[in-house]
């Protein structure tokens, strides 16, 4: 077999596998989600953190799920997939996702302080 069709052949198995092996929606949801929380939580910055996981509780964990239903775009490539956030009429990407891994990017951390600084002014 000649070198290039091992070539052509690895490319196909790695295309193959990143296909088979890309995250579903259900796992980017669920990434952003705690990934949210844990920037909420940061950004608060209570010294009580009962308080803060009993505010959660109450109310914190449905306004994340409708944040992130209503803002967070997860664009499928097949071979990998895009998160962005739309703010404001303004989609920045802020993570991604191939062969069952999940990554973000330091713009949301800027990103949540900037809708956050929002928030508070309200």
């Amino acid at each position: 077999m000649s070198k290039t069709r091992i070539f052509a052949l690895a490319i196909i198995a790695i295309m193959l596998a990143a296909i088979l092996t890309n995250p579903k929606e259900e796992v980017f949801y669920i990434a952003v989600k705690e990934k949210v929380k844990t920037l909420v939580e940061k950004e608060l910055n209570y010294e009580h953190q009962d308080a803060l996981n009993l505010g959660m509780t109450l109310f914190g964990n449905r306004i994340v799920d409708e944040f992130v239903k209503n803002n967070v775009r997860i664009k499928n490539y097949y071979l990998l997939s895009i998160v962005s956030l739309k703010w404001q009429e303004e989609e920045t990407p802020i993570g991604g996702g191939a062969f069952k891994n999940i990554w973000f990017s330091p713009k949301i951390d800027k990103k949540a302080e900037e809708i956050i600084d929002i928030l508070k002014k309200l």
